[in-house]
C-alpha cells in the first residue's frame, strides 16, 4: 500500500482517534499530522500492510502523550468552563468538563496500554480492529478492554475521594 493511499483511507480515522482522547478537534488534526509526518518518515512511500494499525496506535499514544505533556490545554478547558455563555445551561457544562478532565487525568495514570486500548476502541474501532492495531488477538480484545474499563473507573473513583 502506497503513504498517498494509507493516508486517503486511514487519515479520518487517526483523527478521530485524537479527537476521541483529546475532546479537541484541532488538537486532533495536530496529532493526524504529527503521526502521518512520522509514519512517512520511519516507513516512506510504501509503509506495508502494518501501517494502518500502526497509525492508529500511534494516534492513541500521541494524543495520550498530549494529554500528559500539555498544560495550556487544561488552561484552555478552564477558559472554557468559565464562560456561561458557551453553554445552554453553565451548571451542566461546568460538570461536563469536570468529567472530562477527571477521565482524561484519570487516562494519563493508568497503564499506557491500557490506555490505548481505551481509546482505540472507543474511537469507534471494532475488536478486530483494536486487535489489528496492537498486535493482539481478537478474543484477548474484550477481555484488555474490560480490565482497562475496570482501572479506568478505579482510578476516576480514587481521584474523587
Amino acid at each position: 500500500m502506497s503513504f498517498d493511499r494509507l493516508f486517503d483511507e486511514e487519515y479520518a480515522r487517526v483523527a478521530a482517534i485524537a479527537r476521541r482522547v483529546l475532546g479537541d478537534p484541532d488538537a486532533a488534526e495536530d496529532v493526524a499530522q504529527e503521526v502521518f509526518l512520522d509514519l512517512h518518515r520511519r516507513f516512506g512511500d510504501n509503509p506495508g500492510a502494518r501501517a494502518p494499525g500502526w497509525a492508529r496506535t500511534a494516534a492513541a499514544h500521541t494524543a495520550l502523550n498530549m494529554i500528559r505533556g500539555n498544560r495550556r490545554r487544561a488552561e484552555r478547558e478552564e477558559r472554557y468552563s468559565a464562560d456561561p455563555s458557551a453553554a445552554y445551561d453553565p451548571q451542566a457544562m461546568v460538570e461536563a468538563a469536570e468529567t472530562s478532565r477527571a477521565v482524561r487525568a484519570a487516562l494519563a495514570r493508568i497503564p499506557r496500554r491500557q490506555a490505548t486500548i481505551l481509546a482505540l476502541r472507543y474511537s469507534g474501532l471494532s475488536y478486530a480492529e483494536v486487535a489489528s492495531a496492537l498486535g493482539i488477538g481478537v478474543n484477548a480484545v474484550g477481555t484488555k478492554l474490560r480490565r482497562a474499563e475496570a482501572r479506568l473507573r478505579k482510578e476516576v473513583g480514587d481521584a474523587s475521594v
